[in-house]
């Protein structure tokens, strides 16, 4: 008789998380991106940041899933937003050469499927919202890349006469560009309201399309210098300029997450936040922090290309969840595109669906696949589960990453078998990548500029 309440009990449990999960995607979930540019692996206080202050974040954290290994394919800014954008590694769409810059040829071709392409197709309205970086020609802007809205600036917030005057590069002649769909709305736009602004155009859409399936792509153009904050913010984090643009960060989040319980859109939203790459830590102190891992904004060491990740999604995630798989930004196109059923692009994509993490952060997946790093499109490392192999000059180092995340330990000889294993995984790679690469974008030479 025991067994037989047992064996209900049990099955009363399964039928009921069938019905959870059936209740929460009987309907496409809104789908809402937040990406930062160059904040750290220890810039905010739910991963061990000692002075700064974000409860917002720290909430969606303590609501959601925290993940411990996420990764950026590129240390750079452009890279790393082809490849969140297509799902592939950035050689392969060539993107893979540092960053563009305002009298830039080139930018992602609109022949390449995005996320925004991706649910489009499947009846959603789409947003992007701050820095794109893609390329500042009319033919590579976001309404030309599945995006029906876009408000925000083309490139990084530093390309300015303005911002370079300060620094004294005396011979830099290109004005930073505020963009409403393709038109010029402002040049040099003040930053001190930069984020606010940003902040409330994600509100302001959320409201007006809460009847329909949505997706925001929010990518704020900070903590990237110059750093920038409101007068609300100002002098009130006690790390300085820096930590008052992420505590502004922080609060735009919440704004974004308040609004979505107001309008009671929350239980079918997912919600994911993350940056670019690592700290830029050329301006020392108004440069962010990578907390325990070694290196930062342009090196291939964890700290330029493992960032924060969080995911959010009130009834379909369970909160305080810490999910410690690898798992990278190429994967989020195939996983929201599994989540919103749409097939994936024709075109061949590096990223993989990890939907299962969403419902499940516990989930060991089944197969480990190789992640390789690589800076400026030369490859200098690869990682096999939790053996990564990174070269320096002629020389290859290797770490175990699970027990040393900081990259103290090299193992490189007591480990020959792996050492060579992984050269040569990193060699077949970079030849397979290389055949299959596809045309960049490109524009004719009498091309517009902002200037």
């Amino acid at each position: 008789m025991t067994s037989v309440i047992i064996v209900c009990l049990i099955s009363l449990f399964i039928f009921s998380s069938c019905k959870s999960d059936t209740k929460a995607l009987k309907k496409k979930p809104n789908i809402i991106i937040i990406y930062t540019d160059d904040l750290g692996y220890g810039d905010l206080s739910c991963y061990g940041n000692p002075t700064i202050r974000t409860p917002h974040l720290d909430k969606m954290a303590a609501e959601g899933i925290k993940f411990t290994q996420f990764y950026v394919p590129a240390p750079v800014c452009t890279p790393s937003r082809a490849a969140l954008l297509t799902g592939c590694y950035p050689k392969r769409v060539g993107l893979h050469k540092g960053v563009l810059f305002p009298n830039s040829k080139k930018g992602l071709n609109p022949s390449e499927i995005t996320i925004a392409e991706q649910l489009k197709e499947k009846g959603y309205v789409t947003a992007c919202i701050g820095k794109w970086h893609l390329g500042h020609q009319a033919k590579f802007l976001p309404t030309n890349q599945g995006f029906d809205i876009f408000w925000g600036i083309p490139f990084s917030n530093d390309m300015s006469k303005k911002e370079q005057s300060i620094l004294r590069n005396k011979n830099y002649k290109y004005q930073l560009p505020l963009i409403s769909q393709t038109d010029t709305i402002e040049l040099d736009p003040d930053q001190e309201i930069l984020t606010r602004q940003l902040t409330q155009k994600a509100v302001d859409f959320i409201k007006k399309n809460k009847n329909k399936p949505f997706f925001i792509y929010l990518a704020h153009p900070m903590p990237h210098v110059p750093v920038y904050a409101s007068e609300k913010f100002q002098g009130k984090s006690r790390r300085g300029k820096y930590g008052d643009t992420i505590e502004e960060i922080d609060w735009s989040v919440g704004q974004i997450l308040e609004t979505l319980k107001k309008q009671q859109l929350d239980e079918n939203t997912l919600v994911l936040f993350s940056s670019d790459n690592g700290p830029w830590k050329i301006y020392k102190t108004e440069g962010g922090s990578a907390g325990p891992l070694r290196g930062a904004k342009g090196s291939t060491w964890e700290g330029g290309m493992r960032t924060p990740f969080i995911a959010w999604w009130p009834g379909y995630i369970k909160p305080r969840a810490i999910c410690t798989e690898v798992v990278t930004n190429m994967d989020i196109l195939p996983t929201l595109s599994k989540l919103a059923g749409a097939k994936l692009p024709k075109n061949k994509i590096d990223g993989r669906d990890v939907a299962v993490l969403f419902k499940n952060p516990y989930y060991r997946l089944a197969t480990k696949p190789f992640f390789y790093y690589a800076q400026n499109g030369l490859l200098e490392g690869v990682r096999l589960d939790a053996l990564k192999l990174i070269k320096r000059g002629d020389n290859f180092h290797l770490y175990n990453l699970d027990e040393d995340f900081g990259e103290e330990f090299d193992l490189a000889i007591a480990y020959p078998k792996d050492v060579e294993k992984l050269k040569n995984k990193m060699k077949d790679f970079e030849e397979q990548l290389n055949a299959e690469k596809r045309e960049v974008g490109h524009v004719k030479p009498r091309s517009e500029s902002y200037n």
